[in-house]
């Protein structure tokens, strides 16, 4: 099964989008991400098994560029967080900072945070596209929102 690029773009942009943001933290960088995953999705003779397949590899793939964004020489023209979560809308302002909390996590808690909250992958889904066992996504998220607890316990007294 191989589906048209330009389908994939309308289903699967923003979240490959938010994902590459996640890891790398600038929104160009995270832009060229996607279309790189665009161009390699289009350019592979790989057949794949379902939709979902296609979903995880691209999500892997975008992980991985991401990665490898992060740890290159040329990584510059950096958009910081607080002008990017500017540039979004959230319903409301808990929201925002809880989005905003979860960004300043370290990368490992972040990521299974944001694959299990906010695109809404299981343990065992997050576990295949990480290449993590299913227990170690577990204590990530349990960790991850441990230190989100207190970010915020913090946060709250504070403005009290």
């Amino acid at each position: 099964m191989k589906q048209p690029v330009d389908e994939l773009i309308q289903l699967y942009q923003d979240n490959l989008f938010a994902t590459a943001f996640n890891v790398c933290k600038n929104a160009d960088d995270a832009e060229d991400i996607v279309q790189d995953v665009f161009i390699q999705y289009h350019l592979i003779k790989k057949d794949f098994e379902s939709e979902q397949h296609i979903k995880r590899w691209l999500l892997r793939v975008t992980i991985n560029k991401a990665k490898n964004v992060v740890k290159s020489f040329w990584k510059r023209n950096k958009m910081d967080l607080e002008n990017y979560i500017e540039t979004l809308s959230f319903e409301t302002p808990e929201a925002s900072n809880l989005f905003e909390s979860v960004m300043k996590l370290p990368d490992k808690y972040r990521i299974v945070i944001h694959l299990f909250y906010y695109e809404d992958y299981s343990t065992k889904e997050i576990a295949n596209i990480l290449s993590l066992s299913e227990s170690n996504v577990k204590v990530r998220l349990s960790r991850g929102r441990m230190l989100l607890k207190e970010m915020l316990k913090e946060e709250w007294n504070y403005d009290e």
